[in-house]
């Protein structure tokens, strides 16, 4: 689990399709085995060393994140795993992508960076103004909401140390909705027995046919 709350920024320093070698301040302090948040995506470190850490990508985490389209010299989000004991500064992120977005706008306000991000409806439906939402693994607070797009207010501090800062029009980013309504919605979508309503006409093989296996 992870907090949202950008430790620090790296950069791909190498890439042999789902292989990377990413660029990191803290590497030296990573275990083999250990969970780091890459620009949103949990993913395992497989190597490391005093500077660097490589981990590797499975097609269905390139097809569904924006980590399918980095190359070298990309800079991305880092963020450990929160300890048990840690401080939850952010909101509870799980490090698995929800869908890909893309950025539609962005301006100023004053000191704050507006961005406007596009989103399926698989995200927008858990996306509440503010509420919580995760962009490139940063925690942000939602301050617009339209049919299929919703805008973020951005600090300066937040803008300058990780990779949002950067980002135009057009650029694809890793989006993670609220957990929290998503469990809200699971248990709304229970009968009382405990066992999750089929919509209607649907297929009766697959999961749906293991549903009726009586319970023992």
């Amino acid at each position: 689990m992870f907090t949202g709350l950008v430790e620090a920024t790296g950069t791909l320093v190498e890439r042999a399709g789902g292989r990377m070698r990413f660029s990191c301040p803290f590497a030296a302090e990573l275990a083999v085995g250990e969970s780091v948040s890459v620009s949103g995506v949990c993913l395992t470190v497989e190597e490391r060393d005093a500077e660097s850490f490589r981990i590797t990508a499975v097609p269905v985490t390139l097809e569904r994140t924006a980590l399918g389209a980095l190359s070298p010299g990309a800079r991305v989000n880092l963020e450990r795993a929160v300890p048990a004991d840690g401080r939850l500064g952010g909101h509870i992120v799980q490090g698995h992508v929800d869908a890909v977005g893309t950025v539609a706008a962005r301006g100023q306000d004053g000191d704050a960076l507006l961005l406007v991000c596009g989103a399926p409806e698989a995200v927008m439906r858990y996306v509440v103004p503010r509420g919580s939402i995760a962009v490139d693994g940063v925690s942000l607070t939602v301050a617009r909401r339209w049919t299929d797009r919703f805008g973020v207010a951005l600090i300066p501090h937040t803008a300058a140390v990780t990779t949002l800062g950067a980002l135009e029009p057009g650029a694809p980013v890793n989006l993670e909705a609220d957990v929290v309504a998503k469990y809200v919605e699971g248990l709304l979508a229970m009968e009382p027995g405990g066992g999750a309503r089929l919509p209607a006409g649907a297929a009766g093989g697959g999961w749906a046919a293991l549903g009726e296996v009586p319970r023992r």
